[in-house]
């Protein structure tokens, strides 16, 4: 390599590390301030769910849908107070899918802690779910009435909707899916609220001829988000109290469904039948077979495939579009990296 190409490659290296540093910078100033706003939602005085709040929201996550909607309204120059209401709306929402699946699954621990119900019980977790969402619906009416767009209510419930309908999918099936159903599923459970936050800022900056291009975008990360966590799941890695708790549960997993794809014969029937069973002591048997097998290669690769069509469909945005999901569409590499290795 000539001098010229060599400084060439080295300047454009420090240009996009100097670019990763800023959107990381930013994207830490709006968790700040997203983060003392939801906090001033909670709970407070001798209410009965301000303990469980506190305690689900002391890590309160990476809260990325939050910081998508402030990205996206200083770029689209939407109000500014109008957009962080409906950034704590769907940040609210969010969290309250996850007190409520954490029921579901039974998963006793989240962001690395007890779950709320572990703590505090079935009920009062159930509790708390309904009231951070009827809270999320507060402030999407708050937003909607600064910034005079009305059909941000129905657009939240929508997704909302659409984000009950992808998890109730997961009870309804009678075998365990193949792999178009499975995306089916997880696309719906996860890609809504990922689409929300910046479809709402859209209508609020009058720019709703970007939200085609941004809801295939964001369906293909919410799809990456879901096969991450999903790997994680049965390594190990996602801080659940028991690595593969999905195989146990008979959730619908990637890697699952990956394996199950592999198998042939008595092998299939045989695991056919454990699933539909209600057997739990073949579930290490059966765990072990899968991290022996090449599901996980093969489940990254597919995940990794979906992060490239994520980059793709960048290019059907729009500039300032661009540079809203740039610094997340860089976390989610940076996170299914981190799965396929």
């Amino acid at each position: 390599m000539d001098d010229f190409s060599h400084n060439a490659l080295t300047q454009a290296s420090a240009k996009q590390a100097e670019d990763i540093a800023k959107s990381s910078r930013a994207l830490q100033t709006s968790r700040d301030i997203i983060g003392a706003f939801i906090s001033e939602q909670l709970p407070k005085h001798d209410h009965p769910l301000k303990g469980p709040a506190a305690h689900h929201f002391e890590r309160p996550g990476k809260m990325l849908r939050a910081q998508l909607a402030l990205a996206a309204a200083k770029r689209m120059g939407a109000n500014k107070q109008a957009a962080l209401h409906w950034a704590a709306a769907v940040e609210l929402l969010h969290n309250a899918s996850l007190v409520h699946d954490d029921m579901c699954d039974d998963d006793a621990t989240r962001r690395g802690r007890p779950s709320v119900w572990s703590i505090f019980g079935r009920n009062t977790a159930l509790a708390l779910g309904d009231w951070l969402i009827a809270r999320s619906f507060a402030l999407a009416a708050k937003a909607a009435e600064i910034g005079q767009k009305p059909v941000l209510v129905s657009l939240l419930a929508n997704h909302m909707a659409a984000t009950t309908k992808g998890q109730a999918l997961e009870f309804v099936q009678t075998d365990y899916p193949a792999w178009e159903a499975y995306l089916e599923i997880c696309t719906g459970k996860t890609a809504p609220l990922f689409v929300a936050p910046v479809e709402g800022i859209a209508h609020l900056a009058e720019r709703s001829d970007v939200i085609p291009a941004l809801m295939r975008f964001f369906t293909a990360v919410g799809a990456a988000y879901q096969i991450a966590n999903d790997i994680q799941n049965v390594t190990g890695t996602d801080g659940a109290f028991k690595p593969a708790s999905d195989l146990v549960r008979r959730t619908p997993n990637a890697v699952i469904v990956t394996y199950r794809s592999l198998l042939t014969g008595e092998l299939l029937d045989g695991f056919n039948s454990w699933l539909a069973s209600d057997d739990q002591e073949k579930a290490r048997q059966w765990h072990q077979a899968i991290l022996s097998s090449g599901a996980l290669t093969l489940t990254a690769e597919h995940m990794m495939g979906i992060v490239e069509e994520a980059e793709r469909l960048i290019d059907d945005l729009p500039k300032d579009c661009a540079e809203i999901v740039m610094p997340i569409h860089a976390q989610l590499v940076k996170a299914t990296r981190q799965c396929a290795l």
